[in-house]
């Protein structure tokens, strides 16, 4: 329903106002981020009617392609832009901007009927890899485990490779357009495991979501618990990003400084991802906040 709200949105906006294609601020990317700034883009326009925002996924990969094409004012980002794509930016004249916009606790989700509660990363990474392949390995049932993830167009994709996994997916992943997607199969899939953002694993019914690990033998933390996100006991804690061409200026400057003002962080935490911390409101005085 988001998706068809905020479209129609911007669509009576342009109808009623004569508001050119021009004049709407374009946000692509992240199908993690893709709820929450749509969330904040209907607040945003409600406080300035004057103002036009559209914001659609695709995915991580996907936004920082128009960023770079001049398809879209901001790139929603769950990772971090490769070295490839800022030097394709660079030469065409761009350098792009990163900001932080929220923290992210990537939650690790079963099925509600698994017994198994606790995971490490280690086993986390070799799972996804087909390392381990049956949940008895980690103390679970006797039971084959399916794989559920991101396609690779998707910023969390190449975050669970370069952060948790250090390796490639198995080739049974079972590769799905979006974390509702991932959701979804989990729940109809007992022996499944899965990856989502924080915001879908607060608000999913029908899932179980697991402690992590840092290593075998440590304490394992709950990624729906703020205070352990924040201090960083969390293991797969990451920041959500925006990337704008250029410096931020005008239109994109405005939305994104309503963002990270009070109001906006508000709505990251009703969204059930995390506020960013006082090192992310650093650096984003770098981009001009």
């Amino acid at each position: 329903m988001r998706n068809f709200s905020i479209v129609f949105a911007v669509i009576s906006g342009l109808l009623l106002s004569s508001v050119s294609y021009a004049d709407v601020l374009q946000v692509k990317g992240s199908d993690t981020l893709i709820n929450l700034v749509q969330r904040i883009a209907e607040e945003y326009m409600k406080v300035n009617p004057d103002k036009m925002v559209s914001v659609t996924g695709g995915g991580s990969g996907t936004g920082i392609a128009a960023l770079i094409n001049k398809k879209c004012d901001l790139a929603n980002a769950s990772r971090l832009m490769r070295g490839k794509e800022i030097e394709l930016a660079n030469s065409r004249g761009a350098s792009p901007v990163r900001v932080v916009v929220a923290l992210d606790s990537l939650s690790i989700i079963v099925n509600p009927n698994n017994p198994i509660a606790v995971l490490t990363v280690d086993q986390v990474g070799k799972i996804y890899k087909g390392e381990i392949k049956n949940w008895k390995e980690v103390g679970g049932e006797n039971m084959p485990i399916s794989l559920y993830g991101r396609q690779s167009n998707s910023g969390t994709y190449d975050f669970m490779i370069e952060d948790i996994m250090k390796g490639d997916y198995s080739p049974s992943m079972r590769q799905m357009n979006g974390n509702a997607q991932i959701v979804e199969g989990i729940k109809s899939d007992p022996s499944a495991v899965g990856y989502v953002g924080v915001g879908y694993a607060k608000n999913a019914q029908g899932i179980k979501v697991l402690k992590i690990a840092s290593k075998a033998g440590a304490k394992a933390y709950d990624p729906l618990d703020t205070v352990n996100v924040r201090n960083g006991n969390y293991p797969i804690t990451r920041p959500l990003n925006q990337y704008v061409e250029g410096s931020l200026t005008g239109a994109a400057k405005d939305f994104v400084a309503f963002e990270l003002s009070p109001a906006g962080q508000k709505i990251v935490e009703e969204e059930g991802f995390f506020e960013i911390s006082q090192e992310y409101k650093d650096f984003n005085k770098n981009a001009g906040l």
